[in-house]
């Protein structure tokens, strides 16, 4: 009776289930057969195979054994295979990949658009640019409200000095890039690459520089006429290169003009003080 009066009916039928339930627990019975391969070693084999289209079985078991971990070619086949990457002969070379190895080579091109009020109503134009990657400078190379094929072949005709040193030109699957823009580009010696299919990023410098124009300047503006088109670009253009700093480049300009050490702090405006730049007087 004493019992009663310290612990409850609840508590007595609690230590029950739980002796109940310890009789029936058995500890885990040891695994039979071979064990799986350690996820770090996973990541390691998929990882040296993305990163090296070039690399068979043999070359990346070895690259494993070089950090410590023995594994068979059978195994590191399997690994492959379940994650999706075809054999060495099969796998493509990763974009990153291009890129590190002809990046001072490598321009990229785009279009954006903009609605410009005309005496027959709103319209759209469509401005074609190209853009070094390694540099990030840009050249506009024509203003259009229809990009036809003969005006594609005059754009980049004459955009050609500006790709004086570039070999590889990056572009969308848009079918604006037309068969006169690819023989006009071969022809100077520049190889056409066409993004990836479902690769949003694959053009991010071209995109970059689209979203920099356009939410620094051309969305903030009422544009009347192509003259009016024209100007807002040139300008933005001018700020772009001259005195805009790039996250890209570690915050410099692309082309810095000289400037003294000393003197008072100028504001230099462009499109009516929408664009500005600080800089010490000379």
């Amino acid at each position: 009776m004493q019992v009663a009066t310290i612990v409850t009916p609840d508590t007595i039928l609690r230590w029950h289930h739980r002796l109940i339930a310890a009789k029936w627990t058995y500890p885990a019975k040891k695994r039979v057969g071979r064990p799986g391969i350690m996820k770090r070693i996973r990541e390691l084999i998929v990882r040296f195979a993305t990163d090296n289209s070039g690399w068979g079985y043999g070359r990346i078991e070895g690259a494993l054994l070089n950090v410590g971990h023995r594994v068979s070619p059978t195994t590191i086949a399997k690994v492959l295979k379940e994650h999706g990457i075809r054999p060495a002969p099969e796998r493509p070379t990763s974009w990153r990949v291009f890129l590190g190895a002809h990046w001072e080579e490598i321009g990229a091109t785009d279009f954006f658009t903009t609605e410009v009020w005309t005496p027959s109503g709103l319209r759209t134009y469509y401005v074609l640019f190209f853009i070094e990657l390694a540099s990030r400078k840009v050249h506009v190379a024509g203003i259009t409200t229809n990009p036809t094929d003969w005006f594609m072949g005059q754009a980049t005709l004459g955009s050609l000095e500006f790709l004086k040193r570039v070999r590889f030109m990056i572009h969308d699957r848009d079918t604006k890039y037309s068969l006169r823009f690819r023989i006009v580009l071969e022809d100077a010696g520049i190889k056409p690459i066409k993004t990836p299919f479902q690769a949003p990023n694959a053009n991010a410098f071209a995109e970059r520089f689209v979203r920099s124009i356009k939410e620094e300047c051309l969305n903030r503006m009422i544009l009347f006429g192509e003259e009016h088109l024209r100007r807002a670009v040139d300008e933005s253009l001018a700020h772009y290169h001259g005195e805009r700093n790039h996250q890209g480049l570690r915050n410099q300009l692309i082309d810095p003009a000289e400037a003294p050490e000393a003197g008072e702090i100028v504001c230099r405006e462009r499109l009516g003080g929408m664009l500005k730049f600080y800089s010490r007087a000379a």
